[in-house]
């Protein structure tokens, strides 16, 4: 799913325009990536916690010519889902595919 579709969804959900439903999507998101830069943690009660993590220096290998490669300590956000999308997401008996996007540009 793109922002595009969840932005159609919530608009026709909502007497608001898709213009002013893209404005609130793109200020909850920033709002998230602000939170995350700034203090490391933002939690979505009954969604789920993203956090900042650092992942240290490793050793790996070129699979082309197997030689050893050093990969930079670097900053990943991770994911742990909250208790409602844990029990929701218990309820799928199968993982459902990836749909093609339906046109070419995004929001």
């Amino acid at each position: 799913m793109t922002k595009k579709e969840i932005v159609k969804i919530i608009s026709e959900q909502t007497a608001l325009t898709q213009a002013q439903t893209k404005e609130v999507v793109q200020r909850t998101l920033d709002a998230i990536i602000e939170a995350i830069v700034e203090e490391g943690r933002i939690e979505l009660r009954n969604f789920g916690v993203f956090e900042l993590r650092r992942r240290p220096p490793r050793k790996a290998r070129n699979p082309q010519t197997g030689e050893p490669v050093d990969v930079p300590a670097k900053n990943v956000v991770v994911f742990k889902p909250g208790r409602v999308l844990e029990e929701k997401m218990g309820e799928i008996d199968e993982v459902p595919q990836r749909r093609k996007p339906e046109a070419a540009g995004t929001l």
